[in-house]
Protein backbone atom coordinates (compact mmCIF):
# COMPACT_ATOMS: atom_id res chain seq x y z
CA UNK A 1 0.00 0.00 0.00
CA UNK A 2 1.55 3.75 -1.03
CA UNK A 3 1.18 6.21 1.97
CA UNK A 4 1.68 9.55 2.12
CA UNK A 5 4.27 10.46 4.52
CA UNK A 6 3.80 13.31 7.76
CA UNK A 7 5.77 16.09 7.73
CA UNK A 8 7.87 14.66 10.59
CA UNK A 9 8.70 11.81 8.58
CA UNK A 10 9.69 14.05 5.29
CA UNK A 11 11.61 16.21 7.33
CA UNK A 12 13.82 13.47 9.18
CA UNK A 13 14.71 12.34 5.83
CA UNK A 14 15.47 15.44 4.04
CA UNK A 15 17.96 16.45 6.77
CA UNK A 16 19.44 13.66 6.51
CA UNK A 17 20.64 14.84 3.35
CA UNK A 18 21.62 17.57 4.82
CA UNK A 19 22.74 17.55 8.32
CA UNK A 20 25.10 14.22 9.26
CA UNK A 21 27.31 15.16 11.87
CA UNK A 22 28.42 18.10 13.88
CA UNK A 23 30.25 19.26 11.51
CA UNK A 24 27.19 19.98 9.02
CA UNK A 25 25.65 22.19 11.64
CA UNK A 26 28.27 24.04 11.88
CA UNK A 27 28.84 24.42 8.36
CA UNK A 28 25.02 25.71 7.75
CA UNK A 29 24.83 28.33 10.68
CA UNK A 30 28.22 29.84 9.83
CA UNK A 31 27.63 30.41 6.05
CA UNK A 32 24.31 31.75 6.75
CA UNK A 33 26.11 34.13 9.19
CA UNK A 34 28.56 35.40 6.08
CA UNK A 35 25.29 35.87 4.05
CA UNK A 36 24.17 37.94 6.80
CA UNK A 37 27.08 40.27 6.56
CA UNK A 38 29.28 39.05 9.75
CA UNK A 39 32.48 40.76 10.74
CA UNK A 40 32.70 38.44 13.35
CA UNK A 41 31.98 34.84 13.86
CA UNK A 42 32.49 32.51 17.20
CA UNK A 43 31.45 28.62 17.25
CA UNK A 44 31.26 27.35 20.38
CA UNK A 45 31.24 23.08 20.80
CA UNK A 46 30.60 20.71 23.96
CA UNK A 47 31.83 17.19 23.45
CA UNK A 48 32.83 18.09 19.66
CA UNK A 49 29.31 19.08 18.74
CA UNK A 50 27.80 15.65 20.14
CA UNK A 51 26.63 17.30 23.09
CA UNK A 52 25.41 21.08 21.86
CA UNK A 53 26.82 23.63 19.11
CA UNK A 54 26.62 27.56 19.35
CA UNK A 55 26.79 29.67 16.27
CA UNK A 56 27.13 33.70 17.44
CA UNK A 57 27.78 36.61 14.78
CA UNK A 58 27.16 40.08 14.40
CA UNK A 59 25.50 40.29 10.87
CA UNK A 60 21.88 41.58 9.84
CA UNK A 61 20.26 39.41 12.42
CA UNK A 62 16.61 38.20 11.98
CA UNK A 63 13.49 40.57 11.91
CA UNK A 64 10.67 39.12 15.00
CA UNK A 65 8.46 38.56 12.04
CA UNK A 66 10.27 36.23 10.17
CA UNK A 67 11.84 34.35 12.95
CA UNK A 68 9.25 31.40 12.29
CA UNK A 69 9.82 31.42 9.06
CA UNK A 70 13.13 30.92 9.25
CA UNK A 71 12.48 27.25 9.94
CA UNK A 72 10.42 26.70 7.52
CA UNK A 73 11.24 24.14 4.85
CA UNK A 74 12.32 25.83 1.36
CA UNK A 75 11.31 29.36 3.27
CA UNK A 76 14.34 31.27 2.21
CA UNK A 77 15.41 35.23 1.36
CA UNK A 78 18.23 34.49 -1.31
CA UNK A 79 15.73 33.38 -3.98
CA UNK A 80 12.58 35.12 -5.83
CA UNK A 81 12.00 32.76 -8.51
CA UNK A 82 13.41 29.56 -10.12
CA UNK A 83 15.49 32.39 -12.43
CA UNK A 84 17.56 32.88 -9.78
CA UNK A 85 19.17 29.16 -9.41
CA UNK A 86 20.68 30.35 -12.95
CA UNK A 87 22.35 33.34 -10.68
CA UNK A 88 22.92 31.94 -7.45
CA UNK A 89 25.80 34.86 -5.57
CA UNK A 90 24.93 33.68 -1.78
CA UNK A 91 26.61 30.52 0.36
CA UNK A 92 23.13 29.10 1.53
CA UNK A 93 19.89 29.46 -1.21
CA UNK A 94 17.98 26.07 -0.55
CA UNK A 95 16.28 27.37 2.55
CA UNK A 96 16.98 23.83 3.79
CA UNK A 97 19.51 24.69 6.79
CA UNK A 98 17.53 25.51 9.87
CA UNK A 99 14.80 23.30 9.14
CA UNK A 100 16.41 20.50 8.49
CA UNK A 101 18.73 21.60 11.60
CA UNK A 102 15.98 21.69 13.52
CA UNK A 103 14.22 18.66 12.57
CA UNK A 104 17.08 15.99 14.32
CA UNK A 105 18.14 18.68 17.48
CA UNK A 106 16.65 21.30 19.96
CA UNK A 107 17.34 24.66 18.38
CA UNK A 108 16.94 28.08 20.48
CA UNK A 109 17.29 31.15 17.85
CA UNK A 110 18.40 34.50 19.37
CA UNK A 111 18.50 37.28 16.74
CA UNK A 112 18.23 41.23 16.71
CA UNK A 113 18.24 43.94 13.97
CA UNK A 114 20.06 47.04 14.61
CA UNK A 115 16.70 48.73 13.90
CA UNK A 116 15.50 46.92 17.06
CA UNK A 117 16.10 47.75 20.62
CA UNK A 118 15.82 44.33 22.02
CA UNK A 119 16.20 41.08 20.73
CA UNK A 120 13.98 37.96 19.84
CA UNK A 121 14.22 34.13 20.52
CA UNK A 122 12.63 31.24 19.45
CA UNK A 123 12.87 27.36 20.10
CA UNK A 124 12.26 24.84 17.52
CA UNK A 125 12.44 20.96 17.61
CA UNK A 126 10.90 18.55 15.34
CA UNK A 127 8.64 20.73 12.99
CA UNK A 128 7.30 22.71 16.00
CA UNK A 129 8.53 26.59 16.80
CA UNK A 130 7.46 28.57 19.74
CA UNK A 131 6.01 32.18 19.65
CA UNK A 132 9.27 34.47 19.53
CA UNK A 133 10.16 36.15 23.02
CA UNK A 134 11.42 39.99 24.04
CA UNK A 135 15.22 39.32 25.84
CA UNK A 136 18.26 41.45 25.25
CA UNK A 137 20.89 40.44 22.87
CA UNK A 138 23.42 42.25 20.13
CA UNK A 139 22.78 42.87 16.98
CA UNK A 140 23.26 39.77 15.37
CA UNK A 141 22.02 35.81 15.21
CA UNK A 142 22.95 33.39 18.14
CA UNK A 143 22.38 29.99 17.30
CA UNK A 144 22.55 27.52 20.22
CA UNK A 145 21.94 23.57 19.04
CA UNK A 146 21.33 20.65 21.71
CA UNK A 147 20.67 17.26 21.92
CA UNK A 148 22.09 16.34 18.23
CA UNK A 149 20.06 13.47 16.74
CA UNK A 150 17.77 12.72 19.56
CA UNK A 151 14.85 11.61 18.12
CA UNK A 152 17.10 9.91 15.54
CA UNK A 153 19.47 7.60 18.03
CA UNK A 154 20.70 5.54 14.82
CA UNK A 155 22.22 8.31 13.36
CA UNK A 156 24.51 9.01 16.97
CA UNK A 157 26.12 5.76 16.59
CA UNK A 158 27.90 6.48 13.01
CA UNK A 159 29.89 9.20 14.58
CA UNK A 160 32.99 9.12 15.63
CA UNK A 161 34.73 10.45 18.98
CA UNK A 162 33.94 13.44 20.48
CA UNK A 163 37.67 14.99 19.93
CA UNK A 164 37.94 13.69 16.07
CA UNK A 165 34.25 15.56 15.49
CA UNK A 166 35.87 18.59 16.76
CA UNK A 167 38.73 18.38 14.81
CA UNK A 168 36.88 17.86 11.61
CA UNK A 169 34.97 21.24 12.31
CA UNK A 170 38.14 22.70 13.34
CA UNK A 171 39.86 22.10 9.82
CA UNK A 172 37.00 23.18 7.88
CA UNK A 173 36.26 26.41 10.17
CA UNK A 174 39.92 27.10 9.68
CA UNK A 175 40.28 26.52 6.45
CA UNK A 176 36.77 28.34 5.59
CA UNK A 177 38.70 31.36 7.00
CA UNK A 178 40.99 31.42 4.05
CA UNK A 179 38.31 32.67 1.86
CA UNK A 180 37.13 35.34 4.44
CA UNK A 181 40.05 37.26 5.82
CA UNK A 182 37.98 40.06 7.02
CA UNK A 183 36.11 38.02 9.20
CA UNK A 184 36.87 37.47 12.46
CA UNK A 185 36.84 33.79 13.61
CA UNK A 186 37.04 31.87 17.14
CA UNK A 187 36.37 28.30 18.20
CA UNK A 188 35.82 26.80 21.62
CA UNK A 189 35.82 23.82 22.75
CA UNK A 190 34.31 22.79 26.00
CA UNK A 191 34.73 25.98 27.29
CA UNK A 192 38.08 26.82 26.46
CA UNK A 193 39.47 28.86 23.64
CA UNK A 194 41.03 26.99 21.09
CA UNK A 195 42.00 29.31 18.71
CA UNK A 196 41.28 32.78 17.49
CA UNK A 197 41.85 34.72 14.06
CA UNK A 198 41.65 38.15 14.06
CA UNK A 199 40.20 40.19 11.09
CA UNK A 200 43.14 40.60 8.62
CA UNK A 201 43.79 43.33 5.63
CA UNK A 202 44.90 40.20 3.56
CA UNK A 203 45.43 36.64 3.42
CA UNK A 204 48.93 36.11 3.67
CA UNK A 205 48.27 37.11 7.44
CA UNK A 206 46.18 33.75 7.90
CA UNK A 207 47.98 31.04 5.87
CA UNK A 208 50.47 30.67 9.04
CA UNK A 209 47.53 30.46 10.98
CA UNK A 210 45.84 28.13 8.82
CA UNK A 211 48.58 25.76 7.15
CA UNK A 212 51.40 26.66 9.84
CA UNK A 213 54.31 28.39 10.45
CA UNK A 214 57.04 26.55 8.06
CA UNK A 215 54.36 25.25 4.99
CA UNK A 216 52.90 28.77 5.13
CA UNK A 217 56.32 29.96 4.18
CA UNK A 218 57.01 27.36 1.37
CA UNK A 219 53.92 29.24 -0.07
CA UNK A 220 54.09 31.68 -2.84
CA UNK A 221 51.36 33.66 -4.28
CA UNK A 222 49.96 33.21 -7.67
CA UNK A 223 50.17 35.52 -10.57
CA UNK A 224 46.80 35.63 -11.20
CA UNK A 225 45.38 34.38 -14.73
CA UNK A 226 42.78 36.15 -16.71
CA UNK A 227 40.29 34.40 -19.10
CA UNK A 228 38.19 37.30 -20.81
CA UNK A 229 35.91 34.80 -22.74
CA UNK A 230 34.95 33.06 -19.75
CA UNK A 231 35.07 36.15 -17.59
CA UNK A 232 37.33 34.54 -15.23
CA UNK A 233 40.08 35.22 -12.86
CA UNK A 234 42.17 32.82 -10.29
CA UNK A 235 44.45 33.67 -7.50
CA UNK A 236 45.97 32.36 -4.49
CA UNK A 237 48.99 30.53 -3.15
CA UNK A 238 50.51 27.07 -4.33
CA UNK A 239 53.26 25.41 -2.87
CA UNK A 240 57.08 25.55 -4.27
CA UNK A 241 58.58 22.45 -5.57
CA UNK A 242 60.22 20.39 -2.89
CA UNK A 243 57.20 20.96 -0.17
CA UNK A 244 54.59 18.60 -1.02
CA UNK A 245 52.61 15.56 1.04
CA UNK A 246 51.12 12.31 0.50
CA UNK A 247 47.82 13.70 -0.35
CA UNK A 248 45.93 16.19 -1.87
CA UNK A 249 43.71 17.27 1.96
CA UNK A 250 45.46 20.39 1.70
CA UNK A 251 44.54 21.72 -1.96
CA UNK A 252 41.61 23.98 -0.85
CA UNK A 253 39.44 25.30 -3.94
CA UNK A 254 37.13 28.47 -3.32
CA UNK A 255 34.46 29.03 -6.35
CA UNK A 256 33.13 32.69 -5.73
CA UNK A 257 33.66 32.35 -2.01
CA UNK A 258 31.96 28.80 -1.80
CA UNK A 259 34.62 26.33 -0.31
CA UNK A 260 34.48 22.50 -1.92
CA UNK A 261 35.01 19.69 -1.01
CA UNK A 262 36.33 18.18 -4.60
CA UNK A 263 38.31 16.87 -6.67
CA UNK A 264 36.89 18.96 -9.26
CA UNK A 265 40.64 20.88 -10.28
CA UNK A 266 43.14 17.76 -8.75
CA UNK A 267 44.08 17.37 -12.91
CA UNK A 268 44.97 21.01 -12.92
CA UNK A 269 46.87 20.60 -9.75
CA UNK A 270 49.05 17.33 -11.37
CA UNK A 271 49.28 19.39 -15.06
CA UNK A 272 50.39 22.78 -13.16
CA UNK A 273 53.20 20.66 -11.02
CA UNK A 274 54.07 18.80 -14.11
CA UNK A 275 58.05 18.13 -13.68
CA UNK A 276 57.98 20.44 -10.42
CA UNK A 277 56.76 17.22 -8.33
CA UNK A 278 57.90 13.84 -7.65
CA UNK A 279 55.15 11.01 -8.29
CA UNK A 280 53.22 9.78 -5.68
CA UNK A 281 53.28 13.37 -3.73
CA UNK A 282 50.90 16.67 -3.73
CA UNK A 283 51.28 20.04 -3.57
CA UNK A 284 49.46 22.12 -1.28
CA UNK A 285 48.12 25.85 -1.24
CA UNK A 286 44.38 27.81 -2.02
CA UNK A 287 43.08 28.58 -5.04
CA UNK A 288 40.25 31.41 -5.95
CA UNK A 289 37.82 30.95 -8.89
CA UNK A 290 35.87 34.17 -9.57
CA UNK A 291 33.61 33.40 -12.06
CA UNK A 292 30.12 35.06 -13.31
CA UNK A 293 27.19 33.68 -11.33
CA UNK A 294 25.51 31.91 -14.24
CA UNK A 295 28.60 29.94 -15.15
CA UNK A 296 28.33 28.25 -11.21
CA UNK A 297 25.64 25.95 -10.44
CA UNK A 298 25.67 25.19 -6.73
CA UNK A 299 22.34 23.34 -6.85
CA UNK A 300 24.22 19.81 -7.28
CA UNK A 301 23.96 18.48 -3.68
CA UNK A 302 21.96 19.15 -0.23
CA UNK A 303 25.31 20.38 1.60
CA UNK A 304 25.92 22.58 -1.28
CA UNK A 305 29.77 21.75 -1.32
CA UNK A 306 30.26 20.78 -4.98
CA UNK A 307 29.41 22.55 -7.93
CA UNK A 308 29.41 21.97 -12.01
CA UNK A 309 30.84 24.84 -14.35
CA UNK A 310 29.68 25.95 -17.16
CA UNK A 311 33.17 25.90 -19.00
CA UNK A 312 35.12 23.52 -16.79
CA UNK A 313 37.74 22.87 -19.59
CA UNK A 314 38.53 27.22 -19.62
CA UNK A 315 38.62 27.15 -15.50
CA UNK A 316 41.25 24.15 -15.94
CA UNK A 317 43.36 25.37 -18.23
CA UNK A 318 43.62 28.88 -16.58
CA UNK A 319 44.29 26.97 -12.73
CA UNK A 320 47.14 24.71 -15.24
CA UNK A 321 48.14 28.27 -16.33
CA UNK A 322 48.90 29.98 -13.53
CA UNK A 323 50.34 27.56 -11.47
CA UNK A 324 52.76 26.72 -14.31
CA UNK A 325 53.23 30.21 -14.95
CA UNK A 326 54.05 31.11 -11.47
CA UNK A 327 56.51 28.52 -10.51
CA UNK A 328 57.81 28.63 -13.61
CA UNK A 329 58.96 32.65 -12.40
CA UNK A 330 59.73 31.86 -9.04
CA UNK A 331 61.85 29.06 -10.17
CA UNK A 332 64.02 31.47 -12.38
CA UNK A 333 64.16 33.99 -9.31
CA UNK A 334 65.12 31.22 -7.30
CA UNK A 335 68.06 30.12 -9.52
CA UNK A 336 69.29 33.90 -9.79
CA UNK A 337 69.04 34.37 -5.96
CA UNK A 338 70.59 30.73 -5.44
CA UNK A 339 73.78 30.93 -8.35
CA UNK A 340 75.18 33.69 -10.15
CA UNK A 341 78.11 32.53 -12.28
CA UNK A 342 81.76 33.83 -11.49
CA UNK A 343 84.04 36.32 -13.52
CA UNK A 344 86.60 34.75 -15.90
CA UNK A 345 85.31 31.39 -16.69
CA UNK A 346 86.32 29.45 -19.49
CA UNK A 347 84.85 28.18 -22.42
CA UNK A 348 83.58 24.50 -22.23
CA UNK A 349 81.60 21.99 -23.47
CA UNK A 350 79.53 20.32 -20.44
CA UNK A 351 78.91 17.03 -23.02
CA UNK A 352 83.25 16.65 -22.50
CA UNK A 353 82.60 14.25 -19.33
CA UNK A 354 80.64 12.07 -21.14
CA UNK A 355 82.58 11.79 -24.13
CA UNK A 356 83.90 8.08 -22.82
CA UNK A 357 85.91 6.65 -25.98
CA UNK A 358 86.18 9.44 -27.90
CA UNK A 359 82.57 9.53 -28.64
CA UNK A 360 80.91 13.50 -29.54
CA UNK A 361 79.64 15.74 -26.54
CA UNK A 362 75.50 15.65 -26.90
CA UNK A 363 75.18 18.99 -25.99
CA UNK A 364 77.68 22.33 -26.47
CA UNK A 365 77.13 24.67 -24.06
CA UNK A 366 77.83 28.60 -24.55
CA UNK A 367 80.42 30.21 -22.01
CA UNK A 368 78.44 31.80 -18.87
CA UNK A 369 78.66 35.64 -19.11
CA UNK A 370 81.87 37.84 -18.83
CA UNK A 371 81.82 39.96 -15.50
CA UNK A 372 78.74 38.10 -13.21
CA UNK A 373 79.79 38.31 -9.89
CA UNK A 374 78.46 36.20 -7.66
CA UNK A 375 78.88 32.30 -6.70
CA UNK A 376 82.10 30.58 -7.88
CA UNK A 377 82.40 26.86 -8.87
CA UNK A 378 84.57 25.48 -6.23
CA UNK A 379 84.57 21.72 -6.62
CA UNK A 380 82.64 18.93 -7.45
CA UNK A 381 81.43 16.46 -4.54
CA UNK A 382 81.79 12.70 -4.69
CA UNK A 383 81.95 13.36 -8.74
CA UNK A 384 77.99 13.77 -8.50
CA UNK A 385 77.45 17.36 -6.83
CA UNK A 386 78.78 20.74 -7.97
CA UNK A 387 80.02 22.73 -5.06
CA UNK A 388 79.39 26.27 -5.48
CA UNK A 389 80.04 29.52 -2.58
CA UNK A 390 78.77 32.87 -2.84
CA UNK A 391 79.07 35.61 -0.07
CA UNK A 392 75.70 34.35 1.80
CA UNK A 393 75.22 30.85 0.46
CA UNK A 394 76.47 27.71 -0.34
CA UNK A 395 75.50 26.30 -3.36
CA UNK A 396 74.96 22.34 -4.04
CA UNK A 397 73.94 21.11 -7.92
CA UNK A 398 73.24 17.82 -8.76
CA UNK A 399 74.70 17.50 -12.10
CA UNK A 400 72.29 14.52 -13.09
CA UNK A 401 69.19 16.24 -12.36
CA UNK A 402 70.38 19.67 -13.89
CA UNK A 403 71.76 18.15 -17.32
CA UNK A 404 68.37 16.02 -17.24
CA UNK A 405 66.68 19.54 -17.12
CA UNK A 406 68.73 20.81 -19.97
CA UNK A 407 68.54 17.93 -22.30
CA UNK A 408 64.72 17.18 -21.95
CA UNK A 409 63.93 21.10 -22.76
CA UNK A 410 66.30 20.58 -25.87
CA UNK A 411 64.60 17.60 -26.99
CA UNK A 412 60.85 19.52 -26.73
CA UNK A 413 62.08 22.50 -28.49
CA UNK A 414 63.62 20.67 -31.08
CA UNK A 415 60.49 18.40 -31.39
CA UNK A 416 58.66 21.15 -31.52
CA UNK A 417 60.40 22.92 -34.26
CA UNK A 418 60.06 19.83 -36.99
CA UNK A 419 63.42 18.84 -37.18
CA UNK A 420 65.14 16.98 -34.23
CA UNK A 421 67.34 14.55 -36.14
CA UNK A 422 71.04 14.63 -36.88
CA UNK A 423 71.69 11.24 -39.23
CA UNK A 424 74.36 9.62 -38.32
CA UNK A 425 77.21 8.43 -41.07
CA UNK A 426 77.59 5.19 -39.51
CA UNK A 427 74.63 3.11 -38.61
CA UNK A 428 75.21 0.90 -35.27
CA UNK A 429 72.85 -2.01 -34.15
CA UNK A 430 70.91 -2.46 -31.06
CA UNK A 431 69.24 -6.01 -30.21
CA UNK A 432 66.65 -6.92 -27.89
CA UNK A 433 65.52 -9.92 -26.11
CA UNK A 434 62.09 -10.93 -27.60
CA UNK A 435 59.85 -9.50 -24.68
CA UNK A 436 61.39 -6.31 -25.52
CA UNK A 437 60.49 -5.53 -29.08
CA UNK A 438 56.77 -5.20 -28.81
CA UNK A 439 57.80 -2.60 -25.80
CA UNK A 440 60.09 -0.95 -28.45
CA UNK A 441 57.81 -1.11 -30.98
CA UNK A 442 55.21 0.90 -28.66
CA UNK A 443 57.50 4.01 -27.99
CA UNK A 444 59.34 4.31 -31.63
CA UNK A 445 57.28 6.75 -33.13
CA UNK A 446 57.91 8.57 -30.22
CA UNK A 447 61.27 8.27 -30.41
CA UNK A 448 61.15 9.29 -33.71
CA UNK A 449 59.63 12.57 -32.48
CA UNK A 450 62.31 12.95 -30.80
CA UNK A 451 65.05 12.68 -33.30
CA UNK A 452 65.59 9.07 -32.17
CA UNK A 453 65.85 6.99 -35.31
CA UNK A 454 65.49 3.39 -35.27
CA UNK A 455 64.58 0.88 -38.51
CA UNK A 456 64.16 -3.03 -37.90
CA UNK A 457 66.85 -5.03 -39.12
CA UNK A 458 65.81 -7.89 -38.24
CA UNK A 459 63.58 -9.49 -35.80
CA UNK A 460 64.87 -8.50 -32.83
CA UNK A 461 67.73 -5.85 -34.06
CA UNK A 462 67.25 -2.46 -34.81
CA UNK A 463 69.94 0.43 -36.92
CA UNK A 464 69.63 3.62 -35.34
CA UNK A 465 69.76 5.85 -38.46
CA UNK A 466 69.85 9.34 -36.76
CA UNK A 467 70.09 10.54 -33.45
CA UNK A 468 68.43 13.87 -31.56
CA UNK A 469 70.17 16.99 -33.36
CA UNK A 470 73.39 17.62 -30.99
CA UNK A 471 74.48 13.89 -29.91
CA UNK A 472 76.30 12.70 -32.70
CA UNK A 473 77.33 9.03 -32.97
CA UNK A 474 77.13 8.96 -29.26
CA UNK A 475 75.40 5.04 -28.52
CA UNK A 476 72.20 5.04 -26.10
CA UNK A 477 71.77 2.27 -23.52
CA UNK A 478 67.98 1.14 -24.25
CA UNK A 479 67.72 -1.66 -21.72
CA UNK A 480 67.90 0.34 -18.91
CA UNK A 481 65.84 3.13 -20.89
CA UNK A 482 62.71 0.51 -21.79
CA UNK A 483 62.59 -0.26 -18.04
CA UNK A 484 62.51 3.35 -17.24
CA UNK A 485 60.36 4.02 -20.17
CA UNK A 486 56.77 3.23 -18.27
CA UNK A 487 57.21 5.41 -15.11
CA UNK A 488 54.66 7.99 -14.29
CA UNK A 489 56.05 11.23 -13.91
CA UNK A 490 53.18 13.94 -12.89
CA UNK A 491 51.60 16.05 -15.22
CA UNK A 492 53.59 14.68 -18.42
CA UNK A 493 52.15 13.37 -21.70
CA UNK A 494 53.34 9.78 -22.49
CA UNK A 495 55.36 11.33 -25.45
CA UNK A 496 56.60 13.57 -22.79
CA UNK A 497 57.64 10.91 -20.34
CA UNK A 498 59.76 8.95 -22.97
CA UNK A 499 61.04 12.33 -24.12
CA UNK A 500 62.20 12.48 -20.47
CA UNK A 501 62.91 9.07 -19.57
CA UNK A 502 66.01 10.22 -23.13
CA UNK A 503 67.07 12.70 -21.47
CA UNK A 504 67.81 11.15 -18.12
CA UNK A 505 70.10 8.16 -20.71
CA UNK A 506 71.59 10.65 -22.42
CA UNK A 507 73.26 12.85 -20.03
CA UNK A 508 76.07 12.96 -17.29
CA UNK A 509 75.23 11.17 -14.01
CA UNK A 510 76.46 10.22 -10.60
CA UNK A 511 79.90 9.32 -10.83
CA UNK A 512 81.14 11.50 -14.17
CA UNK A 513 84.26 13.26 -13.17
CA UNK A 514 83.61 16.92 -14.35
CA UNK A 515 86.39 19.73 -14.90
CA UNK A 516 85.71 23.25 -13.54
CA UNK A 517 84.91 24.72 -16.63
CA UNK A 518 82.28 21.92 -17.36
CA UNK A 519 80.25 22.73 -14.12
CA UNK A 520 79.98 26.21 -14.97
CA UNK A 521 78.97 25.63 -18.44
CA UNK A 522 76.50 23.48 -17.10
CA UNK A 523 75.16 26.00 -14.41
CA UNK A 524 75.11 28.84 -17.37
CA UNK A 525 73.22 26.47 -19.17
CA UNK A 526 70.79 25.88 -16.81
CA UNK A 527 70.33 29.19 -16.03
CA UNK A 528 68.55 29.91 -19.34
CA UNK A 529 65.89 26.64 -18.32
CA UNK A 530 62.28 27.38 -18.21
CA UNK A 531 62.41 25.28 -15.03
CA UNK A 532 65.96 25.42 -13.69
CA UNK A 533 65.01 24.10 -10.37
CA UNK A 534 63.86 20.38 -11.04
CA UNK A 535 64.64 17.78 -13.31
CA UNK A 536 61.51 16.61 -15.44
CA UNK A 537 61.09 13.45 -12.48
CA UNK A 538 60.60 16.19 -10.36
CA UNK A 539 63.89 15.77 -8.36
CA UNK A 540 65.62 19.07 -7.37
CA UNK A 541 68.50 20.32 -9.17
CA UNK A 542 69.59 22.85 -7.15
CA UNK A 543 69.66 23.27 -3.23
CA UNK A 544 71.31 26.39 -1.25
CA UNK A 545 72.32 26.39 2.66
CA UNK A 546 72.60 29.66 3.82
CA UNK A 547 73.82 30.87 7.28
CA UNK A 548 71.14 29.80 9.31
CA UNK A 549 70.93 26.37 7.53
CA UNK A 550 74.56 26.52 8.80
CA UNK A 551 74.02 27.41 12.12
CA UNK A 552 71.17 25.15 12.98
CA UNK A 553 74.04 22.11 12.29
CA UNK A 554 76.71 23.46 14.55
CA UNK A 555 73.77 23.94 17.19
CA UNK A 556 74.26 27.72 17.39
CA UNK A 557 70.27 28.12 16.94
Amino acid sequence: MIRLLDETTVGQIAAGEVVERPLSVVKELVENALDAGASRIAVALSQGGLDAIEVLDDGAGIPRSELALAFARHATSKLEAAADLGRVTTLGFRGEGLASIAAVARVRLVARVASDEVGFAVDAFDGSVSAPEAMPAPPGTRVAVSDLFANVPVRREYLRSPSAEFARVSAFLATLSLGYPQVAFSLAHDGRTTWIFPSADALEQRLAQVFGLMPARSLVALEGARDPSAALFVRGFVSRPGFDRPDRRMQHLFVNGRLLRTTLLAGAWTAGYSTYTLAGRQPYGVLFIDLPPDHVDPNVHPTKSDVRLRFPERVSDAVKRAISQTLAHDAGERLRAAVSLAPDVPVATIGAASARDGEPAPFEFAAPAQGEAGARVMAQLDDTYILALDRDALVLVDQHAAHERIAYEAIVARACDGAPSEPLLVPYLIEFQPAEVPRFEAIRDTLAAAGFVAEPFGETAYRVVATPAGYGARRFDLQPFLADAGDEIPGLSPQERIWATLACHSVVRAGDRLELAEMSALLARLERCENPMHCPHGRPTVVRIGPSDVARMFKRT
